[in-house]
């Protein structure tokens, strides 16, 4: 990792991250276990959840929950679980679970379209909907973390489930930021562009594709999962007091 910056905030924090096995997810598991904060996150990939608990040198501040996202009691069980393992606490809860497979709009389903907004878009509301709960509870308030993209205001085609869910997501953290705001819970939304993950390089990027994003950017480089871990740990913590109902674009200026 890159990232250079501690935040003294955060070290003892709860915090909360779904989707934290592979990609930018598991690049934010290793950002706030390195800020010494106590890391619980969720995924399906039981594989790469348990590949990254043995990388890291945290595991006793380190926990892994099986759950899919699309499953709500599941999901809102599995924080409160998590909160009750921490002392009845949660500081920061990060929805980063998503994904974006393509599709075309002219054989999209009525039963793919709720599927990919119950992954990509649900999720962040009964998410954040239990992670304030927990915060609620412990009544010192917290940050929440909802994950947007450039991808709709790029008008980019081919996704139209996954752009109108990340649309969606905007609206949704201006809103629960005025709801939760005076129980001091914080919301914001992290707004990446072209990010060089595992998963992206495989199964969407082209040569072509690769020098398009450099074409757009302002910056002529490709970023990665650290440029969003850097701006996360920011939000997180107590720096960020005066952040709340805003999205905040990495994106190298594509957008």
């Amino acid at each position: 990792m890159r990232l250079t910056n501690l935040y003294p905030s955060l070290r003892g924090k709860h915090v909360f991250i779904t989707g934290g096995a592979t990609g930018i997810g598991a690049t934010l598991v290793q950002a706030f276990v390195a800020q010494g904060a106590l890391v619980s996150f969720l995924d399906i990939d039981d594989t790469a959840a348990h590949a990254l608990r043995e990388r890291l040198e945290a595991r006793e501040r380190l926990r892994y929950w099986h759950c899919d996202v699309r499953d709500v009691a599941a999901l809102q069980a599995t924080i409160a679980t998590a909160a009750r393992a921490q002392g009845e606490r949660l500081d920061v809860y990060i929805g980063n679970a998503a994904n974006d497979v393509r599709h075309k709009f002219d054989e999209l389903t009525p039963e793919y379209w709720d599927n990919n907004l119950a992954i990509n878009l649900r999720p962040q509301v009964f998410g954040a909907q239990a992670a304030a709960r927990a915060m609620q509870a412990g009544g010192t308030g917290g940050a929440i973390i909802t994950m947007g993209s450039v991808s709709w205001m790029r008008r980019r085609a081919g996704f139209v489930s996954y752009t109108t869910s990340k649309a969606g997501i905007h609206g949704l953290t201006r809103t629960l930021a005025q709801e939760l705001g005076p129980s001091g819970i914080r919301v914001n939304c992290i707004v990446p562009g072209a990010i060089r993950t595992e998963k992206q390089m495989a199964q969407v990027v082209t040569p072509a594709l690769e020098q398009e994003f450099l074409d757009h950017q302002a910056m002529k480089y490709r970023l990665d999962a650290d440029d969003v871990a850097a701006l996360a740990l920011f939000l997180a913590s107590d720096d960020a007091r005066g952040c709340a109902g805003q999205a905040f674009i990495v994106d190298g200026g594509i957008s």
